[in-house]
């Protein structure tokens, strides 16, 4: 069962890349969906075993690599980590998978774009599924090569080639910490199998490392390490630029990158890893500064983007904050559990988003929408539920993981758990303004498209509000259903030690704090309400008296203007010198044109010799013969 969840998503890629163009482009639609869709029901039945505390199981495949005592081996890690990731990106990539035929329907590649999107599957389920940590690395980096792929699917476009490139280099960054960190584990432990990393991890527990002339805790610098290149893959602040700029790709793309797979790998990576981040004090502390601050920054730039789809992708840059900020608390459950909610309404919203765009003939402005509910119901609907879902209102899925996770962050009891919590509260509240500024602007008011679009618009086919039917379930029930699970009175036996759960106490919490929470997701729902639907010219009047606040915002804090001057530009200047003035004034110069030019020289100054006369050259030889015997005679 296993190995046909993992690999039937590869066998999709496959026939798509070397049997596609032998049949009709439908064919390698159908086969595609269908083998996610087979692979999705698999993770659920599997799924659905491990909710009754099942013990972890490692599926041996064969023997990978052999080099002393360096031995790695290709297998799977059963538990119920594995299997929540399971069920999550298959059911989302099927959506995705579905969605897309109706949405690429217009595009001369739909193949290929099936096929990309079966193999970033395929890479992130080796990820989730791997015991070590090479496999994991393998996975790893190959959703960061298929997201490449993805993002810059329509190559056309120059923007889309900047931002798959953009997306792949600030990756690279963070990559390399996971790989200084993956080989610090190895020289500490001797190994990179899971087994013996957490069997061991305690032993080290006071152990200090000497490193770059500083005395580090041992498994705060390996721990640290792994981190930065979770900051990279899950878009953490400092690491986050390439998130929004990878909207550019298609939107499906968007859906299953933002909601998934990618950003949640680092997540996850941190949650498997967990029995060795609980030990390292100050590595949890930066993570939990890093996901507050993360969060907090994401929700401010939230608030004045215009494109629907970097609204929610800076939500979700805002909602990775709060499972890292949670995972640095040692709520690892907590985290996950926010990590499989987020996954069906942020997929949802994505979704619904590229159905307004679809029916608005591919406009992205939220000030050239409005009124669109009357036109578009369902996907109206479909965009409420995912609203609702994310601001954690009530009975909704979000309510339930994210409250979680704030409780966490309340009874830490510590400056960085009230940092994180008073952080959250007020990250919930500019979640729920940026939420119904999205709904008022796109499907509520009047509508301010032009050239009579509004005429036109019309609700996506079927095969597109499907997918957003099945997310809207689990954006609805996720958390009714699995709550007790994930966080509630069974969490000892369905986690079963495959995370580290640092209590097994409930805590809940004061009838102020829950009254604080809710008032704020409220408070942020009523100003939405009043700015974009009651009285709509005092939003423009805002933005106008505080101008560089709100340009601070829209401008998304100048990060990439800064990154531009202190690294972007230099890096390029120095490479245009080495490439001027060392390739080509010195390499090139004295080098291949050169040696071209001296033989050039040589051969014109020894043509002049080439007289075409036979005694001259009889006398050269008789010249030569008589230099060689005379050699001969005297040496």
């Amino acid at each position: 069962m296993v190995s046909s969840i993992i690999f039937l998503p590869l066998i999709g890629f496959l026939f798509c890349f070397f049997l596609g163009n032998y049949f009709h482009y439908k064919i390698s639609q159908i086969i595609s969906t269908i083998l996610l869709l087979v692979s999705a029901v698999l993770s659920w039945i599997l799924f659905f075993q491990y909710l009754d505390a099942k013990n972890t199981e490692v599926i041996q495949i064969f023997n990978w690599i052999t080099s002393g005592k360096f031995v790695v081996n290709m297998s799977f890690r059963l538990d119920s980590l594995t299997t929540t990731m399971f069920i999550v990106v298959n059911t989302v990539s099927f959506c995705v998978h579905m969605y897309s035929i109706g949405y690429m329907h217009e595009d001369s590649s739909k193949i290929r774009f099936m096929g990309y999107l079966s193999l970033f599957t395929f890479f992130m389920l080796m990820l989730v599924s791997s015991n070590n940590l090479l496999q994991m690395f393998f996975g790893w980096e190959g959703v960061g090569l298929a997201s490449y792929l993805l993002i810059g699917f329509w190559n056309h476009k120059d923007s889309a080639n900047k931002a798959a490139i953009k997306a792949f280099v600030v990756n690279r960054i963070g990559d390399f910490g996971f790989a200084l960190g993956i080989a610090g584990i190895f020289f500490i432990f001797g190994s990179i199998n899971f087994d013996i990393i957490f069997s061991n991890a305690s032993k080290f527990k006071y152990d200090q490392l000497f490193f770059l002339g500083f005395t580090f805790s041992t498994l705060d610098l390996l721990c640290f390490l792994l981190f930065i290149g979770a900051m990279g893959k899950s878009a953490q602040l400092g690491l986050h630029t390439w998130l929004p700029d990878a909207m550019e790709g298609p939107t499906p793309v968007s859906a299953l990158i933002h909601a998934a797979t990618m950003v949640t790998a680092g997540v996850f990576m941190v949650a498997r890893m967990s029995p060795l981040f609980v030990y390292a004090e100050l590595t949890n502390i930066f993570i939990t500064f890093i996901g507050a601050s993360t969060a907090i920054f994401a929700a401010s730039i939230a608030l004045t983007q215009n494109d629907i789809k970097r609204v929610i992708a800076y939500s979700t840059c805002s909602q990775l904050g709060y499972m890292f900020f949670a995972a640095g608390l040692g709520a690892y459950n907590a985290s996950i559990f926010h990590l499989m909610t987020h996954g069906f309404f942020k997929a949802l919203l994505f979704l619904a988003a590229g159905s307004v765009i679809h029916a608005m003939h591919h406009e992205q402005d939220m000030r050239k929408m409005g009124g669109l509910f009357k036109k578009i119901p369902f996907t109206g609907l479909m965009m409420w539920i995912g609203s609702l879902a994310i601001i954690g209102f009530p009975y909704f899925s979000g309510y339930y993981s994210k409250e979680s996770i704030l409780e966490n962050a309340f009874f830490a009891n510590n400056f960085i758990g009230n940092f994180a919590y008073s952080v959250g509260i007020l990250t919930a509240l500019l979640t729920a303004f940026y939420s119904w500024r999205l709904l008022f602007m796109t499907f509520h008011g009047e509508n301010h498209s032009k050239n009579n679009v509004l005429e036109k618009v019309h609700e996506s086919p079927i095969i597109m509000l499907i997918p957003l039917s099945i997310l809207a379930f689990g954006s609805i029930f996720s958390g009714i259903f699995f709550s007790d699970y994930y966080i509630g009175n069974l969490k000892e036996n369905f986690w079963n030690n495959s995370i580290y759960l640092s209590y097994t106490k409930n805590h809940y919490l004061p009838f102020i704090q829950t009254l604080i929470i809710k008032t704020s997701v409220a408070f942020g729902l009523l100003i939405a309400a009043y700015l974009y639907f009651y009285n709509k010219s005092s939003a423009l009047l805002i933005s106008n008296k505080f101008k560089t606040i709100y340009n601070f915002s829209l401008n998304k804090w100048y990060i990439d203007e800064l990154y531009n001057i202190f690294f972007v530009n230099p890096y390029f200047n120095i490479a245009k010198i080495f490439w001027k003035k060392g390739d080509e004034e010195i390499i090139d110069e004295y080098g291949p044109n050169g040696i071209s030019r001296l033989i050039s020289k040589c051969s014109l100054y020894l043509s002049k010799y080439q007289s075409g006369y036979v005694y001259h050259y009889a006398f050269a030889m008789l010249g030569g013969l008589v230099i060689i015997l005379t050699w001969f005679i005297y040496y």
